[in-house]
């Protein structure tokens, strides 16, 4: 974990530079894939740390599961992952597909608060609370 706000700084630099060319190499690969984001807990870094794949519709996010993109996003996670070094023990576990229709169906949109609820992981044993 990193201690003092200098080294999170720079993990997350490194995360954010790595999770970027990740998201930039599916944009061409996933139809219907938009954005990738990242939701993390430094105090429980890096358990806390939850990766979630951003497509348009529920239909284009289902229909990249169906053909075997989960198993894409996990690889482009776990290269990520690794060039920031950062070191999970599943990563499919931190891997997360959500699509932007179903966000404004049941957020109204609100990224963060949806993020925060779903996703969001805290606390020593890797829970939301």
């Amino acid at each position: 974990m990193p201690s003092s706000k200098r080294e999170q700084a720079r993990a997350e630099r490194q995360l954010v530079t790595a999770l970027t060319q990740a998201c930039e190499t599916a944009k061409s690969e996933m139809p219907g894939f938009r954005w990738l984001t990242h939701e993390v807990d430094y105090a429980a870094f890096p358990a806390s740390l939850q990766v979630v794949w951003v497509f348009d519709t529920q239909a284009e996010k289902q229909a990249a599961l169906a053909c075997g993109l989960g198993e894409r996003m996990i690889e482009l996670t776990a290269a990520a992952f690794e060039e920031a070094q950062v070191s999970v023990s599943s990563i499919s576990a931190h891997v997360h597909v959500d699509c932007e229709e179903q966000c404004h169906f049941e957020n109204g949109g609100d990224w963060q608060q949806r993020i925060k609820r779903k996703y969001a992981r805290r606390g020593r044993d890797g829970q939301g609370h």
